[in-house]
Formats: structure tokens, sequence, C-alpha cells
């Protein structure tokens, strides 16, 4: 199934719609033009006004120049089929715009340093609530692993959207396969606990078990030992971070906002999105939410995009 990335449609409509008019080219006569028979145009002089005018010449341009002209509205035609097939595949999907594109994803992750949102501890990985940048990004992370509904999995696909997850095993390990097929579409599969129990009631040797346990497992599973760890509930302790950290764990997640199907809940009074802000959400169906995972899918784009924000991938920033 070939799926259309509509951030690299967005990214791409910004490019000429048409031919340069030959009149502006620098160096050419400022002589009124007219259209020969075949709608190209050529210089009128003094002394071929009112009489019969020859068949006009193309301009003679060389190798490389003529072979782009000859192709541009080839190219502007493609980019005008991309960009309605696009809107298609969004209208299918519900969505009412575009998704906007993301900035191109940073050479290095952005050095993190005691700002608001981002809490430091030497020795420990860093707790993240907003990822310090001045683009207008957010990040969409979706969490446990309960319901695996095929048709969000092709829904962020068919849109482009980037996820990261954080999945727990004793929800997950009836069908890793899921997450092996999310992580080969780009999106990260991260740690998220085996049992999804409350940590901070628990002492270090649980914490470190829950946590390391999981890490190995998800290596076996999908291939990839996970970067990133969201504590179950965000409820989390010393002891968490120090665990998480022993077993290779860089950076904690946790989240501004939380989507759901129907509605969007802000932690703050603005109730607005800001540049790097974490939106929560969980792989859930039916029996527990009013909507389907494209419902929630399709609400998180429309408002993400309504707001003028662009999705970006986590796993790239922290």
């Amino acid at each position: 199934m070939a799926a259309v990335c509509l951030a690299a449609v967005v990214a791409g409509c910004a490019a000429p719609t048409g031919r340069e008019a030959p009149s502006s080219r620098a160096g050419m006569s400022a002589a009124p033009a007219a259209a020969g028979p075949d709608g190209a145009t050529s210089t009128a002089t003094a002394a071929d006004r009112g009489g019969p005018r020859p068949p006009a010449v193309p301009l003679a341009l060389p190798g490389l120049a003529r072979s782009e002209e000859e192709s541009s509205g080839e190219a502007v035609a493609r980019r005008e089929a991309v960009v309605r097939t696009a809107l298609e595949t969004a209208h299918r999907w519900g969505v009412e715009q575009l998704p906007l594109p993301a900035p191109q994803r940073p050479v290095s992750r952005p050095e993190l340093t005691p700002v608001q949102g981002v809490k430091l501890q030497d020795g420990r990985p860093p707790v993240v609530y907003r990822v310090p940048t001045d683009e207008k990004i957010v990040f969409l992370t979706v969490d446990d692993g309960a319901e695996k509904d095929p048709e969000f999995s092709r829904m962020a696909a068919e849109l482009g959207i980037p996820l990261s997850t954080f999945v727990a095993d004793y929800l997950a390990r009836e069908d890793y396969g899921y997450f092996r097929r999310l992580a080969a579409q780009g999106d990260a599969v991260n740690n998220h606990t085996i049992n999804h129990r409350n940590l901070k009631v628990l002492g270090y040797d649980q914490q470190r078990d829950e946590i390391c346990r999981q890490q190995d497992q998800l290596e076996q599973q999908i291939g990839t030992r996970p970067r990133l760890f969201r504590p179950p509930y965000g409820e989390y302790n010393d002891d968490t971070l120090r665990a998480a950290g022993s077993c290779g764990i860089e950076a904690v997640p946790l989240w501004n906002e939380e989507a759901f199907p129907d509605h969007m809940e802000y932690r703050y009074d603005d109730q607005r999105l800001h540049a790097g802000d974490i939106i929560l959400t969980h792989f859930r169906g039916t029996d527990l939410w009013p909507g389907t995972m494209p419902d929630l899918l399709r609400k998180v784009v429309n408002e993400v995009t309504a707001q003028g924000f662009a999705l970006a991938r986590l796993d790239d920033y922290l």
C-alpha cells in the first residue's frame, strides 16, 4: 500500500506553479509582444508592424536550461496531482486541512536546560513535559497497547503523522507484531514497564525489574533498545529515575495535554498548545472511549493544525 506523506506534499506546494514569462528575462527587449499561432510570443519591430508575422521562434536555451524548461510544465502537473491526491486522502479520513509539515529533523538532539517543562538532576535522566524549541511543533505520544487497531496505523501512515509509543508488556504481548509494524513505518516503540504498576509504591529493586525487563523485552520483540521511558500514570520518584538510568534510559517524557476521540484536555489555563508540548493519548477502543482510534487521530490532527502547529517525532528531539 502506497502511503501519501501529506507533510511532504505541503512542503512542496511552495514551488513555482508556472513558467517565468520570457519578457521578464534579463537582457531581453521591452518591446510589445504578441502571441504566435502556437501560443508563443515574439517581439514586434517597426518594420513588421501592420504586416504578416513569421511564425514565432522559441527562445534558444543551452542544453541543461532547455531540459529544465521543457520539463517544468510536467513537474508542475505532477505537483498538482500529488496535492490533489493528498487532499483526497485527508478528506477520506475526515481531516479538515492538510497537516502542516514538520521541520527537517534536527541534526542532533537539542541540549536540555532547566527551563519550564524540563526537570534536571545530576546522574538522572531528565523529566520533560515540554521540549525546548522555538519551532511551532508538538509531539503525539500513545501509551499502553491494549487496542491494536490496524486502521489507526494505516491512517497515521497515509497522513504522514509521526508517533512515539510507550508500551506496557502485559497489554502488548498478545500481538507484538502490531508494534513491530508501527516501528517499521518509523514510529518509535518505547518503555512503559512490564505490568503498568504505580512505581511510587514500589521499592528500587521492584522498579528496576519493571523497567529493565521491559527494556529487554522490547529489544527482543522490536529489535531496538528504547531510549525513552514513561512511568505509568506519570508517577515517579528518585528511585524511578535512578532505576531507569541504570537500564539505559536517556529521558523521561511526560505530557501537558491529553487527547480523546471527542476532546482535548489542557494543563494550562489558556487551553492552548505551546511550542514543544507533548500530547498524551492511549491505545483504547470503543469499549472505553466514545470513539475509535481513527476518531482520536482525526481529533488531534484537526486540533493541532487549526492552532497552527505541526506534529513532529519526539524521539528526534529527546
